[in-house]
C-alpha cells in the first residue's frame, strides 16, 4: 500500500457506502477509463469475473468455440467452459511469448474452411507484455471475429504506443493481490462498446430488471466491486508508474547480475511495445547451465526465497484434455525451462543480489 489508500478508505466509510455501489466505484471506473483510453469501465470482483462477463456480453452460446492463448492463466479459459463454450488453444511466438499471430491466422483459415468460425479470440498479455494486437486484429478482421484481451497482467504496458487492451472489443484487467497494483481482490472490464457494457453492468448486478419488484428474465451474477476496494484502487492507481519503473529496474538488475551465468536467458521485450516486467522470468538451458528450473526453485526455497514455475500451458492441463491445439512446441518448451523469480516492488537491491547469487551458484557460476 501507498500513502493515500487508508485516507480514501476512511472517506468511503464516512460516506456509509460499503456495498458494491458508491462514489468510489464510480470514480474508480471513470478514472480508469479516461486514463487508459476506454469509453466505459466496470469494476468487478476479479479478473476472472470480468472475463466471464465479457463472454456473456458477446452472448457466447453452448458449443461455440473460442480461441485463446495456450500460455496463460486458467482464468482466460475457464469462463469459456462456464458458458458452455469450447476452448481452442494457440501456441506462443518466441518474440513476445504471447499468442502467435501467424498460427492464429492459420487456425482461423482452418475454421473458415470447416464452416465454423470461433465466437471470439482471447489473447493473453503474459507477464506484463502485450500481445501483438495489430496483427491479431488483422487476422480476425476479415472474419468479423471480436477480440477480448486478457490484460490481467499488463496494466501500464503499451503496444505501439497504445495502452494495453486498446483496440480490442473488450479488455480484462486484474487487481488480485499479486498484481502490479491491487485492491486485494478485484478486476475491471473496459470497452468502447456501449451496448455491450450496458449488458455487462446489468449482468454483474444479478440481471435485475428495472422497476420496484425484483424481476429476472435471465441469470445474472453478483460480480460488482465494493466501494471500499474501489477506494483502495484509486489510491493504487496513483502508484502505477512508480511501480512499473521499479519492476523494470529490478529486471535490469537481475539481468546484469546473471549476465555471466551459463544457460540463463530472460523473457524478451517485444520490439512493438513496452513491458511492465510484472514478473522477471528466466529460461534455463539444462545443457549449458547444468541445472533445471526445479532444482533452482528448490535451492531458493531452502534459503526461504519463493520462486515459481512458468504457467503450465493449457493444452497440458487435464481439465482441457481433448481441446484442439494449434502448435504447442514453444509454450511447452517455455514451461519446461522457465522460472519466475521474486519481483515484488518492495524488494531491495540487496534482495535481488541474494536471489541472483543463489541462481548463479546453481548455474555453475561463483557467487
Amino acid at each position: 500500500m501507498g500513502c493515500r489508500e487508508l485516507e480514501l478508505v476512511r472517506e468511503a466509510f464516512g460516506s456509509n457506502y460499503i456495498a458494491p455501489v458508491g462514489p468510489m466505484v464510480d470514480a474508480f471506473e471513470a478514472g480508469f477509463a479516461q486514463r487508459f483510453g476506454f469509453r466505459r469501465a466496470v469494476a468487478v470482483s476479479s479478473g476472472t469475473a470480468a472475463m466471464h462477463l465479457a463472454l456473456c456480453g458477446l452472448r457466447l452460446e453452448r458449443g461455440d468455440e473460442v480461441i485463446t492463448s495456450d500460455l496463460t492463466f486458467v482464468g482466460s479459459a475457464s469462463p469459456i467452459i462456464m458458458e458452455g463454450g469450447v476452448p481452442v488453444f494457440v501456441d506462443s511466438d518466441r518474440v513476445s511469448w504471447n499468442m502467435d499471430p501467424e498460427l492464429l491466422a492459420e487456425e482461423l483459415a482452418a475454421c473458415a474452411k470447416r464452416g465454423k468460425l470461433p465466437k471470439a479470440v482471447i489473447p493473453t498479455d503474459i507477464y506484463g507484455q502485450c500481445a501483438d494486437m495489430d496483427r491479431i486484429l488483422a487476422a480476425c478482421e476479415p472474419y468479423g471475429i471480436p477480440v477480448i484481451t486478457d490484460a490481467a497482467e499488463s496494466l501500464g504496458a503499451t503496444c505501439r504506443g497504445r495502452p494495453a487492451g486498446c483496440g480490442a472489443r473488450a479488455a480484462v484487467f486484474s487487481f488480485n493481490g499479486n498484481k502490479i497494483i491491487t485492491t486485494g481482490g478485484g478486476g475491471m472490464l473496459a470497452s468502447d462498446d456501449e451496448a455491450m457494457m450496458e449488458r455487462v453492468l446489468r449482468l454483474a448486478t444479478q440481471a435485475s430488471e428495472a422497476g420496484t419488484f425484483y424481476e429476472y428474465k435471465e441469470i445474472g451474477y453478483n460480480y460488482r466491486m465494493s466501494n471500499i476496494l474501489a477506494a483502495i484502487g484509486i489510491g493504487q492507481m496513483e502508484l502505477l508508474e512508480e511501480r512499473i519503473q521499479r519492476r523494470r529496474a529490478l529486471f535490469d538488475l537481475y539481468r546484469r547480475l546473471l549476465a555471466g551465468a551459463p544457460g540463463v536467458s530472460f523473457m524478451p521485450e517485444a520490439p512493438y511495445g513496452t513491458c511492465t516486467r510484472w514478473l522477471t522470468v528466466i529460461q534455463l538451458d539444462p545443457e549449458q547451465s547444468g541445472t533445471t528450473p526445479e532444482a533452482v526453485r528448490i535451492a531458493l526455497e531452502k534459503e526461504d526465497v519463493e520462486a515459481r514455475p512458468l504457467l503450465r500451458p493449457m493444452h497440458l492441463q487435464p481439465v482441457f484434455s481433448g481441446c484442439r491445439m494449434r502448435g504447442g512446441g514453444v509454450s511447452g518448451e517455455l514451461f519446461q525451462r522457465g522460472l519466475a523469480l521474486p519481483s515484488g516492488t518492495a524488494m531491495s537491491d540487496g534482495d535481488v543480489e541474494r536471489v541472483a547469487a543463489i541462481v548463479c551458484g546453481c548455474a555453475g557460476k561463483a557467487d
